[in-house]
């Protein structure tokens, strides 16, 4: 299993994170460039992934004010999990991590290790700018 994963901390109350990374027509403004054809619900998310693949995401889990876990909800080109861990450092501040567990063969390792690890920063990044 290959784990990538980043975090960041928010200036905001962990419920005002948590809310907004548990709705996922919120997760559209934290996607980078090359992700279109964005459609989603509170629960699930399709998308397109320029000159990739088609993904379509639901939410698997939600622990208030902890974890929300996403699994693909149709076939995937590999088994992959995608968390958002909220922790509260006080009640103004959120450590927020963003976690992808992928179980991929060397050669999809070699080729997406990459570009997973930037999506993880990428979204590590707007989800800071997005709740400042």
């Amino acid at each position: 299993m290959t784990v990538i994963q980043n975090h960041t901390v928010i200036n905001k109350a962990i419920s005002e994170v948590y809310s907004f990374l548990a709705d996922l027509n919120n997760h559209e403004q934290l996607m980078p460039d090359n992700i279109y054809n964005w459609t989603s619900t509170v629960d699930e998310a399709r998308f397109t992934i320029k000159n990739m693949a088609k993904l379509s995401l639901k939410i698997n889990q939600r622990v208030e004010n902890k974890e929300i876990i996403c699994v693909p909800s149709e076939e995937a080109p590999f088994e992959v999990k995608l968390s958002w861990r909220v922790e509260e450092i006080s009640s103004s501040e959120t450590k927020a991590t963003f976690v992808i567990e992928a179980q991929l063969n060397m050669m999809m390792k070699m080729m997406a290790s990459g570009p997973l690890q930037k999506l993880v920063d990428h979204q590590i990044a707007r989800v800071r700018e997005v709740l400042g």
